[in-house]
């Protein structure tokens, strides 16, 4: 099977992730065929404003590739991750993205297209 490819997919506008008084975006551009072991890869956007509280229902790793994401967990500790720095997160975990002007991670995480 030939391989996929997507052009500067950094760049690609996200759609809004619609939850109300929060600048997150995502996108899904990737999604294996495998029904046992489904992966999902794509790009999040947090910028400034209201963070985003998520609990995660699958395991994702995610790594910031541009501006900066602070990530709190819910024992309160926070990161202020930076491009190059990558996070994994466990299903069940709880965890808010927020950022003082934005930032970008690339993610794959073990589920189905669209959910988030």
């Amino acid at each position: 099977m030939a391989m996929e490819f997507v052009e500067a997919a950094v760049k690609v506008p996200l759609p809004s992730m619609d939850v109300e008084d929060t600048n997150a975006f995502l996108k899904d551009f990737f999604v294996s065929e495998d029904p046992d072991k489904t992966i999902v890869c794509g790009f999040y956007r947090q910028e400034s404003g209201q963070p985003l509280k998520y609990t995660y229902s699958y395991h994702e790793m995610k790594i910031v590739v541009d501006g900066e994401l602070w990530v709190t967990d819910e024992t309160g500790r926070t990161v202020k991750a930076k491009p190059g720095d990558i996070f994994y997160f466990r299903k069940g975990s709880t965890v808010t993205f927020d950022s003082p002007t934005y930032g970008v991670g690339f993610f794959c995480g073990q589920r189905q297209p669209g959910e988030a």
